[in-house]
């Protein structure tokens, strides 16, 4: 299953944490502003800790995938 999805049916395709309307980046958004992962997750209690915390591993993951792809 994924954890997040991207349905142009729901929020215009914006990426949202699977099963909710809820977008990724509003996690982003949170750790930005020097907010804490408890604190989202106390804000959005539909989003489990494990799912918040695979989000920000794959956004990692993909990041460092980009920066070894663009010193290649």
């Amino acid at each position: 299953m994924h954890i997040v999805v991207s349905d142009p049916e729901i929020l215009w395709g914006t990426p949202v944490f699977s099963g909710t309307r809820i977008p990724t980046e509003t996690l982003f958004d949170y750790i930005e502003a020097g907010d804490t992962l408890d604190s989202f997750l106390r804000d959005f209690p539909s989003i489990s800790r494990n799912t918040a915390i695979e989000t920000l591993r794959n956004a990692h993951r993909a990041f460092v995938d980009t920066e070894l792809a663009v010193a290649a």
